[in-house]
């Protein structure tokens, strides 16, 4: 095939894109370049699915499948979620324990791959990648740093905002015992003037809480730094897990917290 001629098929397309470096498109594309209808592109794409060349995480939008990455059926979400992104029209940063990870706090590869949007969306899955998305309404805030991929750039947030969303959504990273423990890691290379002033993009309670484990478990300069801000800033005294009951334990004044679950990090 000549690799400049026009495609007069879905198959020589998804080869020349390939050949070029990119690995996504859109039905739209794939029709519009080989003059076929959509119709006849989505018939012609079912049968590159069926023969694991190509997969589809969202209607319209197809991601070409490597020979390596056959085995997952798709490929890894790092190399289409920023694509993918774009092609809706969606701000968004890669959040959560997906952030954390990359910022080298992970004890075990997350199950799911985070994504942080401004509003609900449902999991996407893609032959084994599940890709889950977490609302925040103000992320177009929230500090982010551009990572590059095999297939250009994605925003991933910063370890100081990553550590104020893993206090906020326990449920999404593994319960507060593992916030704790990821913690640890997570700040090693992490501003404490940054994570102050990155409280003022959460709610205050978040603070709280996130100050208390700080202490837990060790990380003086960083609870110091926050402790400051919580002195000015909390109102009220927070359950440590807002999910359950309170407890009779002993209020924390410094944190204004009621530490109603034991914290045991896997340090």
């Amino acid at each position: 095939m000549n690799p400049e001629a026009p495609p007069n098929s879905a198959q020589d397309f998804v080869a020349q894109l390939a050949a070029r470096g990119r690995y996504h498109f859109t039905t739209q594309e794939a029709a519009e370049t080989t003059g076929s209808s959509p119709a006849a592109v989505r018939a012609a794409l079912r049968r590159l699915k069926r023969r694991g060349l190509v997969a589809s995480p969202y209607r319209g939008f197809h991601v070409i499948v490597p020979p390596e990455y056959r085995r997952l059926g798709c490929l890894p979400p790092d190399q289409f979620v920023p694509q993918l992104m774009e092609h809706l029209g969606l701000a968004y940063y890669v959040a959560l324990l997906s952030a954390a990870r990359y910022h080298g706090a992970a004890h075990q590869e997350p199950q799911v791959f985070q994504v942080m949007v401004q509003r609900n969306r449902p999991t996407l899955a893609c032959g084994v990648v599940r890709v889950q998305f977490v609302a925040r309404r103000n992320i177009d805030l929230i500090p982010t740093a551009a990572l590059n991929t095999p297939r250009g750039r994605m925003i991933v947030s910063t370890p100081e905002a990553t550590a104020f969303d893993l206090i906020g959504y326990p449920e999404h990273a593994g319960g507060l015992e593992n916030v704790a423990t990821l913690l640890v890691e997570l700040l090693e290379a992490a501003d404490p003037g940054r994570l102050t002033a990155a409280a003022a993009l959460s709610p205050a309670p978040w603070s709280q809480r996130l100050g208390y484990l700080l202490s837990l478990v060790g990380l003086t300069a960083y609870a110091d730094a926050l402790g400051h801000y919580v002195a000015h800033s909390a109102k009220e005294t927070v359950l440590l897990d807002p999910r359950r009951d309170a407890s009779d334990a002993p209020h924390d004044r410094r944190w204004k917290i009621i530490p109603n679950v034991n914290i045991g990090p896997d340090l």
